[in-house]
């Protein structure tokens, strides 16, 4: 899934044909889940749910699970042509990040629960969503819901829009960033562990300030 693309879901049968097409080929599969992966679409990595194996795969972000600069390179063994020690730097091996990285998959992925409450705060917010989108749509702004788990967004079809709502929001008591080649995508990208409570008020208040910037 594209992130500051505009929130764009591959679907499911175009990874697989994509992946076809790679190893007929002898082409590497590379995925970028730096944004999208670490549980943020239902499943920790994002291609999970087309059933595909990458070759090479790129986490980061939340993958401390601390707020810590941590991220990681996974590939096949035959791939990985680095000797031990070969590749480092000043801001490398930052090893309380290794710490909380261990202690976060310890406590959230040892079995599917976490997994799915992700879903389900995911569904919340796609309802809202389309809720909201079906409001714009029917006072003249053409606005559609995409996403998946807990990356969502509404695209309101411009950036000048987009910048307005998310403006009204700001001054409303909630952050929310956009997305998309002109930013026309209304972005929402909040804490997978977000109390229920947060997350409704959070929708609410998105929701009224859409209301007051285009009543």
């Amino acid at each position: 899934m594209q992130g500051e693309g505009g929130i764009n879901v591959a679907g499911i049968e175009w990874l697989q044909r994509l992946e076809q097409i790679c190893r007929t080929n002898d082409i590497l599969l590379i995925v970028d889940d730096i944004q999208a992966g670490c549980g943020r679409t239902g499943k920790f990595f994002s291609f999970e749910h087309a059933g595909i194996t990458p070759d090479i795969v790129t986490n980061s972000k939340s993958l401390s699970g601390f707020g810590l600069p941590f991220a990681h390179v996974l590939m096949r063994p035959e791939l990985d042509k680095w000797k031990p020690g070969q590749y480092n730097g000043t801001f490398r091996g930052f090893n309380l990040a290794f710490a909380t990285a261990a202690a976060a998959m310890r406590q959230y992925w040892s079995d599917d629960t976490f997994e799915r409450d992700v879903q389900r705060k995911g569904e919340i917010i796609a309802q809202r969503f389309q809720k909201i989108a079906a409001w714009l749509t029917e006072h003249g702004v053409e606005a559609t819901e995409r996403g998946r788990g807990m990356m969502r967004g509404i695209d309101v079809g411009t950036g000048d829009i987009a910048d307005k709502i998310t403006g009204k929001a700001f001054e409303n008591g909630l952050v929310i960033e956009t997305s998309g080649q002109d930013g026309e995508v209304v972005k929402c990208l909040c804490p997978l562990t977000i109390p229920d409570e947060d997350l409704q008020q959070g929708l609410a208040i998105l929701e009224e300030s859409v209301k007051q910037v285009i009543a």
